[in-house]
């Protein structure tokens, strides 16, 4: 990237801002900043699958229906107390490993599926790329982190006065029109502060997706920083990953702050023409 300077603008950087121009803009570092979209797509993925289950299992836990409200009970109160790491490398590792055993049931031979072999056929194995894996990833976050959004969902439901629900169904609403129109549209402005709490869990898990074999930014600025050693130069630096993670930190500070500002936002709009709303 430098040799595409314009000679003047080389001249006028001078050599020690040329060389860092060059060290920071090389292949390694390119790849370093485009892993911040995977950071990104998992944290995004994640956060819809968790509200997704969230909202469901709220709904579980509130319905009169007497196996849904055990299922969604209990989704909600075990869930949090797995440490997501382990579910982390549990689940993309148990999925992968199931569609393994399935693809060996239909190619593999009645020997080789006895052989004890893992997978019994090469024609079983699953390659996954990049893509699947993040995948995988957000689906995982989404599943563990769904369980705080449930119970977070589910307290703000609860914490619509119930007298707002009877005055709509006096004025004739049915069930399908209280919930959508009146219950669900104010339970979104005592939801809202938990779940951008819930989304900043989730997102501060990003970090672990090296785990999942996925060049990410954490696992580039561990390799990026550590000493470079190169045979016809020697030593390149010395130990810089300090540095690197001074980067991750202020990046995770500058979501930190955006996603603050975003979920004001939303709290406010949610808020329109409600008595609650000032007091939110």
């Amino acid at each position: 990237m430098v040799d595409l300077l314009p000679q003047w603008l080389q001249d006028f950087l001078g050599q020690d801002v040329l060389f860092w121009l060059g060290y920071f803009t090389n292949g390694k570092h390119l790849s370093w900043y485009a892993s911040v979209q995977y950071t990104l797509a998992a944290g995004v993925l994640g956060a819809v699958v968790a509200l997704a289950l969230g909202t469901l299992a709220a709904a579980g836990r509130n319905s009169r229906f007497g196996p849904a409200r055990l299922v969604g009970g209990i989704y909600t109160s075990v869930l949090p107390g797995i440490p997501d790491v382990l579910f982390f490398l549990f689940f993309p590792l148990a999925f992968e490993q199931g569609m393994e055993w399935l693809r060996a049931q239909a190619v593999c031979s009645p020997m080789e599926l006895a052989s004890g072999q893992w997978p019994p056929c090469t024609a079983a194995n699953l390659l996954l790329g990049t893509g699947e894996y993040l995948i995988l990833a957000g689906v995982s976050l989404g599943i563990v982190y769904g369980a705080f959004a449930g119970n977070v969902i589910s307290g703000a439901m609860n914490a619509v006065p119930r007298g707002q629900l009877e005055a709509a169904r006096a004025f004739g609403l049915s069930p399908w029109q209280v919930m959508t129109r009146i219950h669900i549209r104010q339970m979104w402005v005592y939801a809202l502060p938990g779940l951008s709490n819930v989304w900043m869990l989730l997102f501060k898990s990003t970090s672990l997706l090296s785990l999942l074999q996925i060049s990410d930014m954490v696992l580039w600025a561990d390799r990026l920083g550590a000493p470079n050693f190169t045979r016809s130069a020697g030593l390149v630096h010395p130990d810089w990953r300090w540095g690197y993670y001074l980067v991750l930190l202020a990046f995770y500070i500058l979501i930190t702050f955006i996603s603050e500002k975003v979920f004001a936002a939303l709290t406010r709009w949610a808020g329109r023409g409600m008595a609650t709303a000032g007091a939110v």
